[in-house]
């Protein structure tokens, strides 16, 4: 090993040109195809039971089994038949007959290391092995999909209560009417001739005295005759005799409602108080006769409810990737006035972590010849460590009294359809600091808490319902979630429900129970998507930092020359 360093450093220190052969070119390129060939049979051995087939001598009992309880035996044995061993003999030669260097020459070589070190760049201009030289590539993003979220809007009408008032006013006429008079005996059949409506029953007289006597001056009647009805028509009757026309000036009134005609037609306006807004005076002159009434014109109010056509999807329609998923009513109410839109959408893309990069590749060099390793990536290890977590935080969540894993709690928030304030943003919102200050807007302490655990990724979305309206129209609605105690509590919870299927009941009664047992062994973790918590078991594996790899080598070179010379 000794020799291969001093020989890489030299390598660097005293760089050759070696000419390229097609020979070695051909062999290298043989060498990596056998290798790839050979990394898919490795893994899948890996991934396969063993058997006396694929394992010579798997099903008896392997002679080294006498090491397992004297591990020391091994050692014995080897220093007996050290001595008589080939292999042992030529690793001894190879160590003695190695080639030795004198420490002012290894002293020179190391100081050669160091410059190069220093200022790597200007040693290695030009002879990057893949063409780039320095060149630092970020880590790409964790394979899978990416973080959603449910995002919530509405659409519906907006109503306005309030007053709406009008103008009614007194129209009043003078005209000259004609009264025709006219006498009819109460027995007289014809009396009948004025049952017309320009005729009404005025009045009524005795009828002549039929016998009677004189006592003194005063006549004294003993057999009055049939009583005389007085008729007074407007118009001339045909046939009857006419007692007497007289003349007389009739005053009109009626209420001019022109103006409320529109409010009194609608079906949102009830209720209307009617005030006198003009009595002074009540006696005025009209067509120069005196016209007396207690009020000319009132003032008509109405209380009216206006609808007006509202909607606060807008943003959510124009963010890319966000999908409508579904459309319902939040009221019983028919026809719906408010409805609840649900969109899936992305959670914004976080800035990666500048630290997070691969500089140039992994190189191996032999006598001067130098290659790229290429590394492929194990696609099963964060499935493994997913399925892992799953284990110790079922483990930690088991509620032994009800048999359950991943039980969450039910919270939810408050918020005014169509309002400014929203107490309920969530995961696709930034965090708010001042948590006062939205306190003090009117959301309390519990909807800010719930409002961070959701962007943090720790609650599932359930559903909204109504909880305040008024003529069918949804004023204020809570939005109900399941929040966990961790984000892949989360994901099994909503994925798992989806497998089962075991839907989220009602908002209004969904109390975010766990899994019994039995539901939790139906679940198949290998279809659930766990990319959203890849990174946060992964991010512990960091890579290193090169340069300071390459120094932290060196000074152990440094070191153990160091040591040799003393």
């Amino acid at each position: 090993m000794k020799h291969l360093t001093i020989r890489l450093i030299l390598a660097l220190a005293f760089p050759v040109a070696a000419q390229a052969q097609s020979g070695v070119d051909a062999a290298k390129a043989d060498g990596k195809a056998f290798g790839q060939q050979q990394a898919g049979t490795a893994q899948s051995a890996a991934t396969t039971q063993p058997n006396a087939d694929r394992v010579p001598g798997f099903a008896g009992t392997p002679s080294q089994s006498t090491y397992f309880d004297d591990p020391k035996a091994m050692e014995r044995q080897a220093a007996s038949q050290a001595s008589s061993s080939t292999g042992y003999q030529a690793m001894r030669q190879s160590m003695d007959s190695r080639s030795r260097f004198d420490p002012v020459d290894l002293d020179a070589a190391i100081s050669r290391s160091k410059a190069v070190n220093e200022d790597p760049l200007s040693y290695t201009s030009g002879m990057g092995v893949t063409g780039t030289q320095g060149r630092c590539v970020p880590l790409p993003p964790s394979s899978g999909t990416a973080a959603r979220y449910k995002a919530t809007c509405n659409t519906g009408y907006i109503v306005d209560s309030g007053t709406a008032s009008c103008t009614v006013t007194l129209n009043a006429s003078v005209t000259t009417v004609t009264d025709y008079l006219y006498y009819c005996p109460r027995l007289d059949p014809e009396c009948t001739t004025f049952d017309i409506p320009t005729c009404r029953l005025t009045g009524s007289h005795p009828g002549p005295c039929l016998q009677g006597y004189k006592d003194g001056i005063r006549f004294i009647c003993t057999e009055p005759g049939d009583p005389i009805a007085e008729y007074t028509c407007s118009a001339p009757v045909a046939g009857q005799t006419l007692i007497r026309a007289t003349t007389r000036q009739d005053v009109t009134t009626s209420k001019n409602e022109s103006q409320c005609t529109s409010l009194a037609a609608d079906a949102n306006c009830t209720s209307p108080v009617e005030t006198c807004t003009d009595s002074d005076p009540v006696t005025r002159t009209i067509d120069g006769y005196q016209v007396t009434q207690p009020c000319w014109a009132w003032r008509r109010d109405y209380q009216c409810n206006k609808f007006t056509p509202a909607q606060d999807c807008t943003t959510l329609e124009q963010t890319p990737g966000c999908n409508l998923e579904q459309e319902y009513c939040l009221t019983d109410e028919t026809p719906c006035r408010t409805f609840e839109r649900v969109y899936d959408c992305p959670v914004p893309e976080q800035p990666q972590d500048p630290n997070q990069f691969i500089c140039d590749g992994d190189v191996y060099c032999i006598d001067g010849s130098c290659e790229t390793i290429e590394r492929q990536p194990n696609t099963e290890f964060k499935d493994a460590v997913v399925a892992l977590n799953a284990m110790d935080q079922a483990r930690r969540e088991f509620d032994p009294d009800n048999l359950t894993l991943f039980k969450g709690t039910r919270e939810s928030c408050a918020s005014k359809v169509f309002g400014i304030l929203n107490c309920c943003k969530g995961k696709g919102f930034p965090l708010i600091p001042g948590i006062q200050l939205l306190v003090a807007l009117g959301c309390s302490r519990e909807e800010m808490l719930l409002h961070q655990k959701d962007a943090q990724g720790l609650c599932a979305y359930v559903g909204t319902y109504c909880s305040s309206s008024f003529l069918g129209v949804c004023l204020t609605k809570r939005k109900v979630y399941c929040c966990f105690e961790s984000k892949l509590s989360r994901i099994l919870q909503e994925q798992g429900r989806a497998q089962l299927p075991k839907p989220w009941a009602s908002p209004k009664t969904e109390q975010c129970a766990g899994f019994t047992i039995d539901e939790f062994a139906r679940l198949d973790l290998s279809r659930m998507d766990f990319s959203e918590v890849y990174a946060e078991f992964t991010d512990a594996a960091r890579l290193p930092d090169e340069l300071q790899a390459a120094t932290d080598i060196q000074q152990k070179i440094e070191d153990y020359y160091a040591r040799a010379r003393q």
